[in-house]
């Protein structure tokens, strides 16, 4: 992996302090960490400290400064160490939670939470899949009523993200009529009277990733946690869309890299009849076979995180490199544990791990069926009785 699409020098720099602190600060407790169901909060603060946390977001707010490139440098670094996606959905949870807010820039809301989060003192979740609305956000029906000073919350949210851990949640509401144009984002503190949070659920994979149910039960928020303009949340939404699915795109084909990794080492190590599985045409060219797949889905993902940070118009694109990521994904895990044979099967086994979390990638952020249909609305012309 020498001469990484995407790197620079400050980025190769990056790359050292993420692997020695996955190396030194995750590896070693992630066993306990799945098991436990969460990832500790002093992780947090020791990931700020390194200057982990802040990366990506402007100094002015608290962060480290740097683009995109750099969060998905870091994200790809952590898995190729050893960590894993679970550790990087639940540590930089506030990569979809807090760049609303702070993109909103009122400086009371950046005060009390964006520079806490950032300083890993806070935990922030997002708040948007309902019961009867995942990818149709606009379809959202948790009600925010106007009262005065405050708004009053009502209704629920699904398959929240460090929901069990949080102290804030960027919700997103309705306060005005259906459809998109009646949706804000609301700042919702934990703690307030009337919001309820499950315990954690209990999933396939991403064990180390604490995921819960909220529940809003006349909630009484001040005007001031409104996240930019009342309304005008689904297109504060809609514009993170791109960086979440291009980061869960770079981490697929992290975890491949990471499972053919893993797997040429055992390969080479495991005897069957007196010779390394290595040594057998049908197994070489396999992984032949997967490290160019990797090598083709690395180049576009990142090649279109390039576009995408220069300002081109890539959304079709993004959904493109998300499902080619997904595919390579799929296949390495899949590969790993075969070839890992009985091994792979057990919980000992890193890659039995990342088969795991693998299978979230291509349900969350958008299911592969809606990045299908998306990329089929912006590249062919309109079928007959079909709306673009």
């Amino acid at each position: 992996m020498q001469g990484r699409v995407g790197d620079t020098e400050q980025r190769r720099a990056l790359r050292e302090v993420v692997r020695r602190f996955t190396t030194e600060r995750i590896v070693p407790h992630l066993d306990r960490w799945e098991q436990d169901g969460a990832l500790p909060r002093s992780l947090h603060r020791e990931a700020a400290d390194a200057g982990l946390l802040q990366i990506g977001f402007p100094t002015s707010v608290g962060g480290a400064g740097g683009d995109l490139l750099d969060v998905l440098s870091a994200c790809e670094e952590l898995i190729l160490a050893g960590g894993s996606s679970g550790v990087v959905a639940g540590l930089f949870t506030h990569g979809i939670a807090l760049p609303h807010l702070v993109e909103a820039g009122d400086p009371a809301l950046i005060d009390r939470f964006a520079r806490p989060v950032l300083a890993g003192e806070m935990i922030a979740a997002l708040g948007v899949t309902e019961p009867d609305a995942g990818s149709d956000v606009a379809g959202l029906t948790t009600r925010a009523v106007r009262d005065g000073d405050h708004y009053v919350v009502d209704g629920a949210k699904r398959f929240i993200t460090s929901a069990t851990r949080a102290e804030v949640v960027t919700t997103a509401v309705r306060t005005g009529g259906p459809g998109p144009g009646g949706i804000s984002l609301l700042a919702i503190e934990t703690d307030r009277p009337g919001v309820w949070v499950s315990e954690p659920l209990r999933k396939m994979g991403w064990w180390c990733s604490d995921t819960g149910e909220l529940a809003f039960d006349g909630v009484r928020v001040p005007v001031a946690n409104l996240i930019g303009q009342e309304h005008e949340g689904f297109a504060q939404i809609m514009a993170q869309f791109a960086p979440e699915r291009l980061t869960m795109a770079v981490q697929s084909v992290a975890t491949a890299q990471r499972c053919l990794d893993l797997t040429i080492d055992y390969v080479g190590q495991r005897e069957t009849f007196g010779r390394p599985l290595a040594s057998r045409q049908v197994i070489r060219h396999r992984l032949a076979d997967l490290a160019r797949r990797i090598e083709v889905a690395r180049t576009f993902v990142w090649s279109v995180a390039e576009r995408f940070v220069a300002g081109e118009q890539v959304w079709a694109q993004v959904a493109m490199a998300k499902n080619t990521a997904v595919e390579v994904g799929d296949a390495a895990v899949d590969e790993a544990v075969q070839l890992h044979g009985g091994m792979g099967y057990l919980r000992e086994t890193e890659v039995e791990r990342h088969y795991r979390d693998h299978r979230i990638m291509g349900i969350g952020g958008g299911t592969t069926e809606i990045m299908t249909e998306l990329i089929a609305r912006l590249v062919l012309p309109p079928a007959s009785g079909v709306r673009p």
